[in-house]
């Protein structure tokens, strides 16, 4: 259980939002809320009231965002403008969950279980916490849409990663218990934490995969100001802070977020904008069209296993593990294949025998086609997407200081590896959202400014030699 001083943690982040705020330029008090929250704050503490959702970890330096952007923001926040693609895609995440619930009145009985049907009440529930989930999503389009922005948003990565990987290091060597320690209760079972013949830390993230994807896409806005020649970091060349924050990555020891940080640093450091923007559309092009290749069997699910066994036969393993749970809740989702099977776990499969639960969902995409069919997975996925997609087209036309180009693809490839991250493990996240929304704000913005003024930026493409002297 959660100890007095996991409460009082939740309680003071609305004050420290407030000192953000009053001390900080907008975007620096909205990146620091989200990422400060997501870094310090308890997993699976909260406290809950009667008929509106709990208060956790998400959910309160979401809303502190909110408000704040309210009171302090000089543009009046709009979810939607005007009505396009973005706004379709808003709309059918929070309409889709009232359709499902209304289709899934029924219970559902396998064997001696019985899984409740779902209600309004629960459709307008998990409406209602879609909206705070998505609240950086809409704050990171509106608020976040600047060059600057973007720039800002590469610093705070890099700082948030030296400052983060002292606890890490700590836990590395000394076993992941500082939430037990500080908190009172561990997020996640000890055994998890066990890898390679060491710890895989988590600090307060709930789950090692999280902190090593963080310590991966802080390693990748390190290699993006290394890429810059920015000197703000004064005593610390971005060569070396590329260098040691690839180095916790290792140290943090996932297979995944390693592959990703191998791929990507060098990727960023040596190649034109213009081939991180097509790698980035790559990657989330196959997060989009994976269901149906998993769907039809199109998917190379044999090769990659056998390639990763080549590399370590335990990942293999648990990727093929994984295969073989994909198969099962497929050919489950796909009873109700539009709309989905609801929530209460409704989307998993049973033992026809005992009624035991036969499954486990690992990945966000599984879980989100299972509860909301194809359409809430086009909805999701399509909306965390959509920024690439816009950024790839508008920075064809991009002419400016390379800096600006390089930091806007590198929130690009941050953003695609989120998306194919999805595919094997559950870990969305408000700031992911968050980031979705400024590269997708940061792509509208410059399609204005190349609608107001298109000879100032017809005459360059992304990656040319005239982009590289601008």
């Amino acid at each position: 259980m959660p100890n007095s001083f996991a409460t009082f943690a939740l309680c003071a982040w609305p004050i420290v939002a407030i000192c953000l705020f009053a001390t900080q330029s907008l975007t620096r008090a909205i990146l620091w809320t989200l990422m400060g929250a997501q870094l310090v704050l308890p997993v699976g503490a909260y406290f809950k009231f009667e008929m509106i959702p709990q208060f956790d970890k998400f959910s309160i330096p979401n809303l502190c965002v909110l408000l704040g952007c309210l009171v302090l923001g000089r543009r009046r926040l709009r979810i939607f403008s005007n009505f396009g693609l973005a706004e379709l895609l808003v709309s059918g995440l929070l309409v889709g969950p009232i359709i499902t619930s209304l289709l899934n009145g029924d219970p559902v009985q396998i064997g001696a279980e019985v899984r409740p049907g779902v209600g309004l009440y629960d459709a307008l529930s998990f409406a209602e916490n879609s909206f705070i989930f998505m609240i950086p999503f809409f704050i990171g389009r509106q608020y976040l849409s600047k060059s600057e922005d973007i720039r800002d948003t590469m610093f705070i990565l890099v700082i948030a990663g030296l400052v983060y990987s002292l606890p890490l290091l700590y836990e590395i060597r000394m076993s992941p218990t500082l939430q037990a320690q500080i908190y009172g209760f561990s997020a996640t079972d000890f055994v998890m934490t066990a890898r390679w013949g060491g710890y895989r830390p988590m600090v307060f993230m709930g789950h090692g995969l999280i902190a090593s994807f963080f310590a991966m896409t802080t390693a990748v806005a390190a290699a993006a100001l290394w890429r810059t020649r920015l000197r703000s970091f004064q005593f610390f060349p971005a060569a070396g802070l590329t260098a040691y924050l690839s180095a916790i990555l290792v140290l943090c020891k996932s297979f995944g977020a390693l592959l990703y940080g191998a791929v990507l640093v060098p990727l960023l450091r040596w190649t034109s904008p213009r081939v991180h923007m097509r790698v980035a559309v790559v990657l989330v092009s196959i997060s989009l069209l994976y269901p149906a290749l998993r769907s039809f069997d199109l998917f190379p699910t044999h090769v990659l296993a056998e390639t990763v066994a080549m590399i370590s036969e335990e990942r293999a393993l648990s990727l093929e593990f994984r295969f073989v749970n994909e198969d099962k809740l497929l050919r489950h989702a796909f009873q109700r294949p539009l709309f989905g099977w609801g929530r209460y776990g409704r989307n998993r499969v049973y033992s026809e025998q005992n009624g035991q639960d036969a499954s486990v969902t690992d990945g966000m995409w599984i879980i989100t086609v299972g509860q909301f069919g194809i359409l809430g997975f086009v909805a999701q996925f399509g909306l965390l997407a959509l920024g690439v997609f816009r950024a790839a087209s508008a920075s064809r036309h991009l002419r400016g200081p390379l800096q600006d180009t390089i930091f806007l693809s590198a929130l690009a490839l941050i953003v695609s590896a989120n998306l194919i991250e999805l595919i094997p493990n559950a870990t969305l996240l408000p700031w992911t959202w968050l980031l979705s929304g400024a590269l997708l704000g940061r792509a509208e913005a410059l399609k204005r400014q190349l609608a107001r003024d298109p000879a100032q930026m017809k005459l360059t493409r992304i990656g040319s030699p005239v982009a590289a002297r601008a």
